[in-house]
């Protein structure tokens, strides 16, 4: 038992937002970079699922773009710490990630990388719901790449990504991947009632195009100036009446209004010391489930998974 405690308090190390924000902010610009190449370059998917990054186990990656009767793949290396480019036809690329590596010269140097293999996207090169608006080429201040940091990032992005992949197969309706949204930097998962949902007054082509249909979303985020510190949270759209009434697990677990709706959070420190940090926070996802689903009147027993037989 002490083992298995052992064994989960290093795939959940500390995370203090405080300590790494420069290098968080820096890195949520890199993301953006490839983010775009990658929404310029992919087809189309609903629900904008052609724009999310993917944990892999060494980073974070575009994974196959369709380009030219080829395809590409660009890859966040966080053990080796660099920027793989990787093509088809066995073209290769890469670049060293580190510390003072400005949001400038990440731009140049990804898209004259690109251009050696032959790929020449183009994409609006201005961050989007970031910490900065300077444009990419312009900005020389966002430089900071503290590789213990980055290491522990990533660690917990593949233990949340194992989690949310369970979590995911437990339902049979429709669901996006588990995938990471990198204008909002956070890793995502939402399930689909099927039904369509009437569009907000006033929505932008973003947001009609997102919640076009019923949705129970659940994903984990590194922390904001609205929550400073690392949370697993889920939300129901279009939210329905009473959503908040309903009970979470563990008992550390809340409602919180944002933006004139509500949000489930557990934070994640209080997931990490738990005696098994995996099981609170699978418990943390279905209570939201249970919660979203009850109250939106969906089949709940029609899209749960049964045993084979």
């Amino acid at each position: 038992m002490a083992e298995t405690a052992q064994i989960m308090s290093e795939l959940f190390p500390p995370m203090p937002l405080d300590e790494w924000r420069a290098t968080k902010d820096t890195l949520h610009l890199y993301l953006q970079i490839v983010g775009k190449i990658r929404l310029a370059t992919h087809p189309r998917l609903n629900h904008w699922w052609h724009v999310p990054l993917y944990v892999s186990p060494r980073g974070v990656t575009t994974r196959a773009i369709p380009y030219n009767g080829g395809s590409f793949e660009i890859e966040f290396d966080f053990v080796d710490h660099r920027l793989n480019i990787r093509t088809s036809d066995g073209g290769r690329e890469d670049f060293a990630l580190f510390d003072g590596l400005s949001v400038a010269d990440f731009y140049s140097s990804i898209f004259s990388n690109l251009a050696k293999v032959g790929i020449k996207p183009k994409i609006w090169a201005v961050p989007y719901e970031a910490p900065s608006t300077t444009p990419f080429t312009e900005n020389t201040y966002n430089a900071s790449y503290d590789k213990k940091y980055v290491e522990r990032f990533h660690k917990i992005l593949v233990a949340v990504d194992e989690i949310f992949e369970e979590f995911r197969g437990r339902f049979t309706g429709k669901s996006t991947p588990v995938h990471m949204f990198w204008h909002s930097f956070d890793l995502a998962l939402t399930r689909f009632s099927g039904r369509p949902a009437p569009v907000r007054e006033g929505a932008g082509v973003v947001e009609r195009e997102a919640y076009s249909h019923e949705v129970i979303s659940f994903g984990f985020w590194f922390g904001d100036d609205k929550v400073p510190a690392p949370a697993f949270y889920s939300y129901t759209a279009p939210e329905p009446d009473g959503l908040a009434n309903e009970p979470l697990l563990p008992a550390s677990a809340k409602w919180q209004e944002s933006n004139g709706s509500h949000l489930a959070l557990l934070m994640y420190d209080d997931a990490r010391v738990a005696g098994n940090p995996r099981k609170t926070v699978l418990e943390f996802l279905e209570s939201a489930y249970q919660a979203g689903a009850k109250r939106a009147d969906w089949d709940i027993e029609s899209f749960r998974l049964k045993p084979l037989k």
